[in-house]
């Protein structure tokens, strides 16, 4: 430590200054704990190694999530849809057996039914595994075209009706009922989506050119790293809740249309 009258090197065990012999004992203490709080700052490491080693460790995450999500084989792919497929399915032929045959009652009924049911299955399939969006959205589509069919299947059972459609008009209110099911599975794997991102969030260390001219726009080019995150976020957020609510939209059009 330094003599606090000359700033000389004294030593630490040493009451009085070898240089202008003046007494330390007061000092002491005090000197002390400078030094202590000294050697504090020094072990605490910089801002930019600190940001490098957050980096480091998100990358080994991230790498680890992609190794698992890509050695997800066939059999555990088939097992998610049976388990998020299949009972959306079987749940559907049975509201439209107990609405239009069992209690033949009104079928928005079963148009307002075949937009929510699917979409919790959607969330779940999406909130707890990274997965790729257009594979599920064509199960989504499969499951949509396999739960109309299977309702008119039901239907000629009973009133000898054909089972697909025979015109062009039939066609088209088969496609729309169907789109309306696939949409509102994708809302739910949209929102799952959004949940699982703000629970894994991630920060980017670099900024794409398409990014910097959205904040050049904004005014935003001198953000700062804890800023720039923060919109980024909110970017993201609000994009995914933008597409979910378009996607909703989209549901409940093609499945009401016909109906109101």
């Amino acid at each position: 430590m330094n003599c606090p009258y000359c700033l000389s090197e004294v030593a630490e065990e040493a009451l009085v200054c070898r240089v202008c012999t003046r007494d330390l004992y007061l000092f002491k203490p005090m000197m002390a704990k400078l030094a202590e709080l000294e050697n504090q700052l020094a072990s605490i490491p910089n801002q930019e190694a600190y940001e490098e080693r957050i980096a480091e460790l998100e990358a080994l995450v991230e790498d680890h999530e992609s190794k698992r999500f890509n050695n997800r084989g066939l059999k555990e792919t088939l097992f998610d849809a049976l388990l998020f497929l299949l009972p959306p399915l079987i749940l559907l032929l049975g509201a439209h057996a107990m609405i239009t045959i069992v209690y033949d009652t009104k079928m928005i009924y079963l148009r307002i039914i075949s937009m929510v049911l699917p979409l919790p299955f959607g969330y779940f399939l999406f909130k707890g595994v990274k997965r790729s969006l257009l594979p599920w959205f064509l199960g989504a589509m499969f499951l949509a075209v396999s739960a109309v069919i299977g309702m008119s299947w039901i239907t000629s059972l009973v009133d000898q009706s054909p089972i697909f459609p025979q015109n062009a008009f039939e066609w088209r209110e088969v496609l729309e009922y169907s789109a309306s099911i696939a949409f509102s599975f994708l809302t739910g794997m949209l929102i799952g989506q959004i949940v699982y991102s703000q629970k894994h969030q991630r920060r980017s260390r670099a900024i794409g050119p398409l990014m910097k001219y959205v904040l050049g726009i904004f005014g935003e080019g001198d953000l700062s790293p804890e800023k720039l995150h923060n919109l980024m976020k909110k970017i993201n957020e609000y994009g995914g809740t933008v597409v979910a609510l378009g996607t909703t939209a989209i549901s409940i059009y093609t499945g009401l249309k016909h109906i109101l």
